[in-house]
């Protein structure tokens, strides 16, 4: 870690408003499920204050003790604290549910739109595919969740979790892998949050009696004891997207040696271009007109000294 380093003072207003927002979640009552006896159920603002507190400590731990980009941190802070919503992305209504989507709409085209130009894609492709992916994002996918997914179900879930983070990886940009696995370690973090407060507030202490609710267990399972078609779908999908993971810093590396490659062989060619132009009929008219300039100048220099 370098010595006399200073915190940049973007990251000094973010930590700001994170203590901020956490401080007005305590003094709202947000924890007040877990301060006092009969908590029901860990409501918005306590997922997303225990998701903002984990993402200034795995921010902040990187970019102190193994000096990693303050951008960089920053980005995964970010990410880790608005993951803490992810899982409720099931509830069908309401306020987990709109900012849930608001947020992926905002930040998934973003990232997709850094990783396209990174690729070399054209800034009007990057463009289109960002505006389609918001709109997928904002009205396709809420329209299939409210369709097709229960409450409690298996975005609740060890395998949900693992391929919210194989997600992130794959939308997040730069040659490193590792810098690319620690953003997507932020998602992964945020949706663990939720679970482990999900399985702690079912768990209720009551006049010294501990009440164990029937929803203890359903959200750091592995699998549904409910549907075995959710569990063939999340298994399907987890199986496919760690294959991507596991192969796509091999596939990039061959991308950008083929598009280096493809770059040299046109720098090459393009000599043989340029002395094409030069035997053009266009181009000899150019040179003669400048050479007749010259001579007609010249003379009228050589009348004048006379």
């Amino acid at each position: 870690m370098g010595q006399g380093r200073q915190r940049p003072p973007d990251a000094e207003k973010l930590v700001l408003v994170w203590i901020s927002r956490l401080s007005t979640t305590w003094r709202t009552g947000g924890y007040k499920g877990l301060a006092h006896t009969g908590a029901v159920m860990a409501d918005f603002k306590t997922h997303l204050t225990f998701s903002t507190t984990l993402g200034v400590a795995y921010g902040g731990a990187a970019y102190g003790l193994f000096d990693v980009p303050a951008q960089t941190c920053l980005l995964a802070g970010g990410l880790c604290s608005l993951s803490g919503m992810l899982p409720d992305i099931d509830s069908k209504s309401g306020r987990p549910l709109r900012e849930s989507l608001a947020f992926m709409a905002a930040i998934v085209p973003m990232m997709l739109a850094d990783r396209l130009r990174s690729m070399g894609v054209s800034a009007e492709t990057t463009v289109m595919a960002g505006a389609l992916t918001y709109l997928f994002v904002r009205f396709g996918l809420g329209f299939f969740l409210k369709r097709y997914t229960v409450h409690r179900g298996m975005f609740h879930s060890i395998p949900a979790v693992i391929i919210f983070g194989e997600l992130a990886f794959l939308l997040a940009s730069g040659e490193d892998t590792w810098l690319r696995a620690y953003k997507a370690g932020g998602v992964v973090l945020g949706c663990l949050s939720h679970l482990v407060l999900d399985e702690v507030y079912s768990v209720q202490w009551r006049l010294g009696w501990v009440r164990i609710k029937k929803s203890f267990g359903t959200a750091l399972k592995m699998y549904s004891t409910k549907s075995v078609w959710a569990n063939l779908s999340v298994y399907a999908k987890l199986a496919l997207l760690s294959y991507v993971v596991f192969y796509e810093p091999g596939w990039m590396n061959q991308y950008r040696e083929a598009r280096a490659e493809r770059w040299n062989r046109h720098a090459v060619e393009q000599p043989a271009d340029t002395e094409l132009a030069d035997k053009l009929p266009v181009k000899e008219t150019v040179e003669k007109v400048q050479e007749g300039a010259t001579d007609t100048a010249r003379r009228l220099l050589d009348g004048w000294q006379r």
